[in-house]
Formats: C-alpha cells, sequence, structure tokens
C-alpha cells in the first residue's frame, strides 16, 4: 500500500500521522484477509501488549525470572497500575490477568510434554512453578488431564493457538 512503517515490533507497527480514513479502511480490509487487526484506542492497545508481553516471557524466554512477580512486572513495562490493569482485562477479555497467565503456561507445557525433551519436573522449574505438583494442579484444572496422561496421548489437537487462550 506505499506505507512505510515508522518501527515493528512483535504484537506492533507504528505508522506515520496522518492516514487517511480510506487508506485506514484499505489497510484494516488487508490486514483482516491476512488474520490480523488494527488496533485502535489506548485500552485495547494496552490490553494487546499486556497479552504479548506474557506471551513473550512464556514462549520466548528461556526461564522466567523467579525473583519477579507478574503484577510487578506487567506495571513495570506497561507504565499502569496492575489493580486497572487487571481490571480493565478481566472486564474486556472475561478472564482474569491470572487465568490468562495459566492458559499461556499450560500451552508451553503442552509444547515441552509434546515434543519430550523435558521432564515435567524440569519444565516446572523453566516455567517458575513452585513445585511439579502445583504445574500439575494447574494443568489438570485448565486441560482436564494430568501432564503425565497429557503426554502419553501425544495429540497435537489439545494444543491451542496462543491468540485464542
Amino acid at each position: 500500500m506505499s506505507i512505510t512503517p515508522m518501527s515493528v515490533s512483535l504484537g506492533e507497527v507504528k505508522l506515520p500521522a496522518p492516514i487517511s480514513e480510506a487508506e485506514l479502511l484499505e489497510l484494516n480490509d488487508k490486514l483482516k484477509k491476512k488474520g490480523f487487526e488494527l488496533i485502535g484506542d489506548e485500552k485495547s492497545v494496552l490490553l494487546e501488549k499486556a497479552k504479548t508481553l506474557i506471551i513473550e516471557v512464556i514462549h520466548h524466554k528461556d526461564e522466567f525470572d523467579l525473583k519477579t512477580n507478574w503484577s510487578d512486572f506487567l506495571s513495570e513495562k506497561l507504565g499502569v497500575d496492575y489493580a486497572y490493569l487487571s481490571h480493565l482485562f478481566s472486564t474486556v477479555v472475561g478472564i482474569t490477568l491470572e487465568q490468562y497467565i495459566i492458559r499461556q503456561k499450560v500451552e508451553k507445557v503442552k509444547e515441552h510434554l509434546f515434543y519430550d525433551e523435558l521432564s515435567v519436573k524440569e519444565i516446572a522449574y523453566k516455567l517458575g512453578y513452585s513445585s511439579v505438583a502445583h504445574l500439575s494442579s494447574q494443568f489438570k484444572k485448565v486441560t482436564g488431564l494430568t501432564p503425565t496422561a497429557f503426554k502419553a496421548t501425544h495429540d497435537i489437537q489439545k494444543r491451542n493457538p496462543l491468540d485464542q487462550i
């Protein structure tokens, strides 16, 4: 479309201003055909940034820093009060931030189990769980299966796309 972005990063593209309403509609239409969407208002942008940070830490870092808790991490990175972010998230998304983080962790556990490269104990450590029992409890609440039962099925169909969690 001959629009050169100012910057591109995971989950975010900044476009030069001003863009005409017609260009914006055309861009939105083309993005939708590719499975993307424009996010314009500040609250939606904040929520998408929160989701992107969570996904980045859980799915793209080798180990979660066990000294950092999620509320402090998200507040610092996003520059907003965690209570505000948490309330906004649950109001708009329909689940709590904590539930979203747990679901993302469970998807990462599924990935590790599917590829069978780490023990459940190693997975628990990598994802910042206090114990294998804690990981197993959360995993079963979300999936209905224990990690061992899931591992035995090796069913890729039981994994969820990250953007649909």
